[in-house]
């Protein structure tokens, strides 16, 4: 019944990689990075939790950046399952985190992270930054233009 939707499958993911992550950009990442090595180190606390006893500062630097820069790539579709990846790691770590809460709160970065399961397996779609719009499916045995997804 619904068939006649599947021409806009890769709107749809442009769609959802717009929105999923210029919203990370603008209400994770940025924040994050904007909080200089103060923010950092207290973001960087949550790997404490899988083990990790220094560094926080260098670790909650590097949430915040692949947040804020994993966030407009994922938007873009550039480098896009790497990307995926990067945030899987930060958000499965914020899940563990936030189980470890007085009031414990990990629906979000849960499901953030199933989002990036997700769309790692999926791909970016064909409407990305360096992909033509309106260019063809390619065989499984042809190169791709552009960066890597």
């Amino acid at each position: 019944m619904w068939t006649f939707l599947d021409r806009y499958r890769d709107t749809g993911l442009l769609l959802l990689r717009l929105g999923f992550g210029l919203s990370f950009f603008w209400y994770h990442g940025y924040p994050k990075l904007m909080g200089g090595p103060e923010g950092w180190e207290r973001t960087g606390r949550a790997v404490a939790h899988v083990g990790i006893t220094s560094g926080f500062e260098w670790w909650g630097l590097a949430a915040a950046l692949a947040e804020s820069a994993g966030g407009l790539l994922f938007a873009a579709g550039v480098f896009f399952r790497p990307v995926c990846l990067a945030m899987l790691g930060v958000m499965t770590v914020a899940t563990i985190e936030q189980l470890n809460r007085a009031v414990p709160a990990p629906e979000h970065a849960l499901k953030n992270a199933f989002v990036f399961a997700g769309m790692f397996l999926v791909g970016p779609g064909r409407h990305t930054l360096f992909g033509q719009p309106g260019q063809k499916p390619k065989g499984k045995h042809q190169k791709r233009r552009g960066l890597p997804s």
